[in-house]
């Protein structure tokens, strides 16, 4: 997008969005603010239009979570007539039991006036056959919406003669709440001469970003020989089972000259944290600015993070969305915002997003917000904030974090990095929460419990840990939360949050007997 159009869509169109957005709170994000862009020259206004409002379906940065789940399928088209094996192959596929449902190549092309380029899937594998034609269209919307997020700096490109290659993850959501995860690699593809970046992305229920970095190495190396070659190590990968955390998976692939070899591919043990990074997130912030991040998410606020790379982007925002394990941010959630969807940041609902730092100046005009730079040439952290993020944590509870996370230092690998970080803010919530299971009370066997959340926080007998958890509650990620247990019977909580509780419990008896 030019910078002519940049400048003239800012200034008296903020007010009317605003507008908008406040009329229309629950309505679908992508079709309200795309009308407004401007697309390559070479499609007219009705392509324009029916393009964009395809994709409203397709993301989980748009969609408002599990809530609206049954509401959406109310409205999904009917069975599909497709053959059974088909159906449950793709039904194995989409639960996880395999690497991948597919691998697209999107290509930069020219348009049709030749002033600049537009991305297009060039490659496909598998090819999708036997589909009933509402699933083709799905398939369609989804393919289209891969485009966007491969190339989200828009129309801008130039052929180019050197590029670092890159690779970065986003989320797609479908429209029974099901989410998949996107693995994207940019890079030059051989020739001589100047040439436009491609990129491979590699579709999949599976949420493992370094397992699949080092798939994109393999994809890499053989791009470099042949684009044929990719199709043989693909079809392995894919009839290969996802390995159980800690396990490994050998697929075998032949490369001419070098002979068959065999690629090792390792599951991290634990398998919470392996789409996470913690390092990326540190090496950009500091510890008490992280704290100040956390803080803002663990209340559901606004947050835009701005960064040059992409990879950055999406492993931060997934890094600060893991921090808050046992619980799940429920709101909007896009690593990367196109640019063509930028006005996003008007939304008034809680959003994780994040932007390039070319598109900043379309950021901080907004209010009731925190922009958090992380790029390396940053005058300041925090451009944009509400100003008492410092106080949203108890003091007591935020020095223990800080006490914990300085013990990363002596950690040696990723995991146990990891681990380190991500067991300091599961202490938090152990510490202010983890005593909710004796407030869910139930009435008769077989019937759902109902939480008592006056009593639950009129336990804690700090006041300024029970001033955080009174606001906490309120948020939607604690009461999906709570939700879930109550459906649950008593006694069947099980998972790290409730060994973590039980054994925060069984310290305190030991002090108690101590004491006395």
């Amino acid at each position: 997008m030019s910078e002519a159009v940049t400048r003239r869509r800012k200034g008296h169109r903020l007010a009317d969005l605003k507008n908008r957005w406040s009329e229309q709170p629950k309505g679908n994000i992508i079709s309200d603010v795309t009308g407004k862009h401007n697309l390559p020259s070479s499609e007219d206004e009705g392509e324009r239009q029916g393009a964009l409002k395809r994709f409203s379906a397709m993301w989980s940065s748009f969609r408002r979570g599990k809530r609206d789940k049954g509401k959406d399928q109310e409205t999904a088209e009917p069975p599909s007539l497709v053959m059974e094996d088909n159906s449950t192959q793709q039904h194995r596929y989409a639960s996880g039991q395999y690497f991948f449902e597919y691998l697209v190549v999107v290509s930069l092309k020219k348009t049709k006036d030749g002033s600049s380029y537009e991305p297009q899937i060039t490659y496909q594998f598998p090819k999708r056959d036997g589909m009933a034609r509402y699933q083709k269209e799905e398939e369609e919307k989804t393919l289209k919406a891969i485009t966007l997020f491969c190339f989200p700096e828009g129309i801008n490109w130039a052929p180019l003669t050197e590029y670092h290659s890159e690779t970065f993850s986003f989320v797609l959501t479908e429209i029974d709440g099901s989410r998949r995860n996107g693995y994207c690699r940019r890079l030059l593809p051989g020739g001589r001469g100047a040439r436009p970046p491609e990129a491979y992305c590699i579709i999949s229920s599976v949420a493992c970003f370094g397992l699949f970095s080092k798939i994109f190495d393999e994809v890499e190396k053989r791009r470099q020989i042949s684009m044929a070659m990719i199709y043989p190590f693909m079809q392995k990968l894919r009839e290969a089972s996802f390995p159980a955390p800690g396990n490994t998976v050998e697929i075998k692939s032949f490369i001419p000259e070098s002979g068959t070899e065999i690629i090792s591919l390792t599951r991290p043990l634990d398998s919470w944290l392996e789409h996470v990074n913690f390092g990326t997130l540190f090496s950009c912030l500091t510890d008490e600015e992280v704290l100040l991040v956390f803080a803002a998410a663990v209340l559901e606020r606004r947050i835009v993070f701005i960064a040059n790379e992409l990879g950055t982007l999406s492993q931060i925002i997934h890094a600060v969305a893991a921090l808050l394990y046992p619980f799940t941010w429920q709101h909007t959630f896009i690593s990367i915002v196109p640019e063509i969807l930028i006005d996003v940041v008007m939304a008034p609902t809680p959003y994780l997003l994040g932007v390039q730092k070319r598109l900043l100046d379309l950021v901080t005009d907004q209010e009731d917000l925190l922009v958090v730079d992380l790029s390396e040439d940053k005058t300041e952290t925090f451009i944009v904030s509400i100003g008492d993020e410092s106080s949203i944590l108890p003091p007591k509870l935020q020095a223990e974090i800080l006490e914990a996370l300085s013990k990363r230092q002596n950690a040696s690998t990723v995991e146990e990095l990891n681990r380190v970080v991500s067991e300091a803010f599961l202490h938090f919530f152990v510490r202010t929460v983890g005593h909710y299971a004796s407030y869910v009370k139930y009435s008769r066997k077989g019937q759902p419990g109902v939480f008592e959340k006056r009593s639950f926080y009129k336990a804690i007998e700090s006041k300024t840990t029970r001033h955080f958890v009174k606001k906490f509650i309120q948020t939607q990620m604690f009461d999906l939360f709570i939700q879930e247990v109550e459906q649950q019977q008593p006694g069947l909580q099980q998972g790290i949050f409730h060994k973590k509780i039980l054994e925060y419990q069984e310290k305190k008896k030991r002090e108690k007997a101590r004491k006395h």
